[in-house]
This record gives C-alpha cells, sequence and structure tokens, in this order.
C-alpha cells in the first residue's frame, strides 16, 4: 500500500494525480538501483515517499524557472501560487481521501472514476482490473489514460470537496471503498486469496469518512459492513493461506472488538436513517446476522434471504441475485435456489463469473447430482484467476 500513500503525498504537491503517479514510479525505479548497491534503508516507505517528494520539488522549480524566463523575454506571465487549503472545520489530513475524491470527481464516467481510484489506491494493474469488470484490457488501460488526461485539463483540484460538492460525490467513493476492500478480501488473481493491506486501507477511509460525515447513513453502513467483514479476517484462511469457507470456520477467532465496532456503525446507520436502508445498511445488516450466530447452524437465514430480497430490490444486480440464491438454498431448500441460479446462467455479466458455477455445484451436490456438480466445481475452477481459490474448488471437485 506504499504506493497510494506516495501517490497521495506527491499529488499533493504538484496538484496532477497522473505525474504523481509518474513520480512515485520514479522513486520506485530510484530503490531497484540503489537499496541492492546501498543496502534498504530502516524506514523504506519513508525513503521511498521523500525521494518521491524531492522529485516533485525539482520538477516545480523547473517549472518556476521555465516561467521565470519566460517572464524575462517579456511575457506575461502571472505565477501561478499553490491554491491555498480550503479553511473548513471539518477538514481533515488525509491525503488517501482526498485522492479517493479527486479521483471519484463527476467530470469522470462511473467506470473511469473506479479503474483509477483501483489503479491508484488499490495498486491493481490494468490486467486485473480487467479481468475484475469482466471488460478487454485496451478499455480499462484507455480509460485511466483519459480519466488521468481529464483531471489534468479540467484543472480538477486535490481536495475533499465541501457541502452539496461532497454529497454529489459520496456514492461514487462508498462504491469505490467497498471495490477496494473487496479485492482485499478476495483477490481476483495471484497466489494469495487475501490482501489485507488492501482492507486495512479501505476499512480506514470508511471509518475517516463516518467522522467526517456523521449524519449520513450510507457511511455508517459501509462502515459496518467492513468492521463485520473483517472480524472473520482471521478464521478466513488455514496454516498454509489456503481459503476456509464459512461453514468451517472457527469462530472463536473472530475479532469480537470489530464485531462490536460493527454493531455501533449499524446503529449510527438506523439511527441518522429518515427513510428506506440503503444498500450498505442492508448489507450490514446481514453481515450482523453472521456475527450474531455462535455456529453456522445457528445463523438466522430467513431474515437473511429476506434481507437479500430487500437488497435485490433496492439494488438489483445479477451479484446479488446470486447471494440471495445461497440465503434461499439454506432457508428453504436447495431446489428452490436452483431454480434461481439456473435463470442467471443466461446472465451475460455472469458468463465468465466463477463463482456461479460454484454455488450451482454446491446446490447439485447437495441435491445429490454429484456428477453435475463436480462439472460445475472444474469449470469454475477454470475460471477463477486466483490460485488458492483455484485449488479450493478442485478439491472440492474432487471424489465425493
Amino acid at each position: 500500500m506504499e504506493s497510494p500513500r506516495i501517490i497521495a503525498g506527491v499529488a499533493r504537491v504538484v496538484r496532477d494525480v497522473g505525474i504523481a503517479e509518474e513520480l512515485a514510479q520514479d522513486a520506485l525505479v530510484a530503490a531497484l538501483e540503489q537499496w541492492p548497491r546501498d543496502g534498504v534503508p530502516d524506514n523504506p516507505g519513508a525513503w521511498l515517499m521523500a525521494t518521491a517528494r524531492h522529485r516533485a520539488v525539482d520538477l516545480i522549480r523547473r517549472r518556476e524557472n521555465y516561467a521565470r524566463k519566460l517572464a524575462e523575454m517579456g511575457r506575461d506571465l502571472s505565477e501561478a501560487a499553490p491554491p491555498e487549503e480550503p479553511a473548513d472545520p471539518d477538514d481533515i489530513d488525509d491525503d488517501l481521501l482526498r485522492l479517493v475524491f479527486t479521483a471519484c470527481h463527476p467530470v469522470l464516467s462511473a467506470e473511469a472514476r473506479t479503474a483509477l481510484t483501483l489503479r491508484l489506491l488499490g495498486g491493481l494493474t490494468t490486467a486485473e482490473i480487467a479481468r475484475a469488470f469482466l471488460v478487454p484490457e485496451p478499455t480499462v488501460a484507455q480509460r485511466i489514460v483519459r480519466a488521468k488526461r481529464t483531471l489534468a485539463k479540467k484543472n480538477v483540484a486535490f481536495e475533499v470537496p465541501y457541502g452539496p460538492d461532497r454529497e454529489a460525490r459520496l456514492g461514487s467513493v462508498l462504491d469505490v471503498i467497498y471495490l477496494i476492500y473487496n479485492e482485499g478480501y478476495a483477490a481476483t488473481a495471484g497466489d494469495d486469496w487475501l490482501r489485507p493491506a488492501l482492507c486495512e486501507d479501505a476499512l480506514r477511509l470508511a471509518r475517516v469518512l463516518s467522522a467526517l460525515m456523521p449524519k449520513e447513513p450510507e457511511v455508517h453502513g459501509l462502515t459496518s459492513l467492513l468492521e463485520f467483514q473483517t472480524s472473520r479476517a482471521a478464521a478466513r484462511t488455514g496454516p498454509d493461506g489456503e481459503p476456509v469457507l464459512l461453514k468451517d470456520q472457527n469462530r472463536a477467532r473472530w475479532n469480537r472488538m470489530l464485531i462490536a465496532r460493527g454493531v455501533t456503525a449499524l446503529g449510527h446507520c438506523e439511527a441518522t436513517s429518515t427513510g428506506a436502508p440503503g444498500p450498505y445498511a442492508l448489507q450490514a445488516a446481514i453481515a450482523a446476522c453472521h456475527a450474531m450466530a455462535y455456529s453456522y447452524g445457528e445463523t438466522d437465514w430467513p431474515r437473511i434471504a429476506t434481507l437479500y430480497a430487500l437488497l435485490a430490490a433496492r439494488a438489483p444486480s445479477p451479484v446479488v441475485e446470486l447471494n440471495r440464491a445461497v440465503a434461499v438454498s439454506m432457508a428453504e431448500g436447495p431446489e428452490p435456489a436452483l431454480e434461481i441460479v439456473d435463470a442467471l446462467t443466461a446472465e451475460p455479466a455472469l458468463r465468465d463469473y466463477h463463482l456461479l458455477p460454484s454455488v450451482r455445484g454446491d446446490l447439485l451436490l447437495r441435491l445429490g447430482r454429484t456428477a453435475e456438480a463436480r462439472a460445475e466445481f472444474v469449470r469454475a475452477a477454470e475460471l477463477t484467476h486466483n490460485g488458492r481459490e483455484r485449488e479450493l474448488l478442485l478439491r472440492r471437485a474432487g471424489p465425493f
């Protein structure tokens, strides 16, 4: 997570996220050249940040020298003073949050905001973002390039906005923070199933946002959801990093302090809400049902199925419908759930989504249709790009 911090820190100096990303990469290249020769410094992160900032200052000085020479030649140039930080009682000193709000500026399309934020804060490669959103890699690359160009062209300020501007950007910011968290919660690619640093930073951003916007129920809803999800982190992998399914997790390893924080945040969400619960409030309520159950068998599946039905009506999506099917299978049995899943097999967005055949395989297995279940687990293993998840799916496809 050093790269996003360096980009955010440098962007505050140069006021351009594209240039900030280039300077951060320059600092990483300098480290690759110098550390093998001179040794790794005691604080590598501080070294990288200092190097990137020195280069940013050099860049500004070169720009100033250039402007001064132009002035000396008689051009009528006005010196560009760096914009002042807005004086606001809600202002917070958090460069990462400034970077999120800048990358989620309304001059960018929703797709561009997500791609840029995942690149800058999530540290995902273009290929990883493309896989996560099921779009071609060149499309993502173009979105990122155009987004950085648009921010520079529109001279978008590197700041956390205030008043109506902040509220207008909030939904996009929440979605992006959740996407970053999800990439850490179940990595789309690589050899590790979890990326804890991404989860930690997403949770920290959500907590900061809660303090910044205490009257926004969906901010508390997202924070509550992430607290509950993070509480299970220690139980989600085995000794060798292999995934452990929810039903097999040792709940004694769930972090009770984080569960308590999730309950508190959910309380703030309910106390500040004046209408129907939003998508994050509903997801937090679902996560709370899991957190309150002392065993898998004691889980209140009927309530979870009802909450998923409300979520499907409030924010319909094929993935929500797939999750609803899982809840229905536990509340009512595998047969009605299989009907829901089978209806999703024609959904184009899920054509290459590995969890669709994984869920279908589980339902078929519970119905005793073992040969069909095995084929579904194999197909799911072929579709996932994560090595740990592939191993788990192939084990499930093995002899029953």
